[in-house]
């Protein structure tokens, strides 16, 4: 069976992790490193984002 592709680009995964204070974490160990709280914290950021951007599209 194929491995499913990501859906977060990496940009974002970066920038998501820079805001819960994990980057350095990611930098020098790898996303293997970083708590699961962390990741799960990673797709709230991610959802959030992704929620606000629909409202600011769908209030143009």
């Amino acid at each position: 069976m194929a491995r499913r592709r990501g859906l977060m680009s990496d940009t974002l995964k970066y920038e998501l992790a820079k805001e819960l204070g994990v980057y350095d974490t990611v930098r020098t160990s790898g996303w293997g490193e970083v708590s699961s709280r962390n990741c799960g914290n990673l797709v709230r950021l991610a959802i959030e984002k992704a929620e606000r951007m629909m409202a600011e599209n769908t209030l143009q």
